[in-house]
């Protein structure tokens, strides 16, 4: 019976993000896990399966600290971090006392974010009481923020409604000068590229494959800053792919955080019956 090989040159835009998210990790950090964040553990286990084996999770979901991981899934979550966690706290220990010792690296996920890096995820519209849209919230942000020196940024559907001149509302801290202690978000990746913050100011330092740097200005409301090395994201390695795919997440979890409407509703229906939690 012939072996058929299994091609895993091409990639998704899914799997180079959580590709540039794990080249962020280094081997030995403490990596935060916010609630409803795929792209993100995809990208904290590659780097523990790849460049960085020591490695420990902290999840907001179970309140736990550990070092074991598993394959993403959506209504099993909760199972695998109650079981396997080394130690279990409340959200407030965690945020307030722990959180700050081992001053982990955390990727959140803004719905408005501006040129310093200041970041909303409370409301659209500037009048609070009736905002044009309520959104999930601030959870631990707010506090982690305000000390943290290893604040990331990540953006599924780069746009003029997420990239703005001014947030509405500011519940991530930015590159401000009242700032008292830790620092801005070091870093952002997005749909379409790669950026930091230059002397306090967004910075573009890199393009996806297929897409122009005249796209990515187009689609953000604030005028960028160029790197002088700004070049085409690396993609990612054979071997990379092969693992989200295979190991990772076979469910394609991670997909849910760049579809919308019926697309999402659809795949996060499939994802439920493949691990019979409906």
């Amino acid at each position: 019976m012939a072996v058929h090989s299994v091609d895993y040159s091409d990639y998704t835009i899914d799997e180079l993000m959580s590709v540039c998210i794990a080249r962020q990790v280094v081997n030995g950090e403490v990596l935060a896990q916010g609630i409803n964040t795929p792209l993100v553990m995809a990208g904290f286990i590659l780097a523990r399966l790849t460049h960085a084996p020591n490695v420990s999770f902290a999840s907001a979901v179970g309140q736990s600290i550990g070092h074991a991981w598993a394959p993403l899934g959506v209504g099993r979550a909760e199972d695998h971090w109650l079981r396997t966690g080394l130690i279990h706290v409340g959200f407030v220990t965690a945020s307030a006392d722990l959180l700050p010792k081992f001053n982990p690296k955390e990727f959140f996920r803004p719905a408005q974010v501006d040129p310093v890096g200041n970041f909303n995820n409370i409301a659209f519209g500037r009048d609070y009481a009736h905002p044009r849209m309520r959104l999930p919230g601030t959870g631990g942000i707010p506090d982690v923020t305000t000390y943290s020196d290893h604040v990331y940024l990540y953006v599924p559907r780069h746009s003029r409604v997420v990239f703005v001149s001014k947030a509405d509302f500011v519940s991530g801290l930015g590159h401000v000068r009242e700032r008292q202690r830790g620092r801005g978000a070091n870093y952002l990746v997005s749909d379409l590229g790669q950026f930091d913050w230059d002397d306090g100011r967004m910075r573009l330092l890199s393009y996806h494959p297929g897409v122009t740097v005249e796209r990515i200005q187009a689609k953000t409301g604030f005028e960028l800053i160029l790197a002088l090395d700004l070049h085409e994201t690396p993609p990612p390695s054979p071997e990379e792919v092969r693992l989200l795919r295979e190991v990772i997440d076979p469910l394609g979890v991670r997909k849910l955080e760049l579809l919308g409407g019926s697309a999402r509703r659809d795949l996060l229906r499939a994802i439920l019956a493949r691990e019979d939690a409906l």
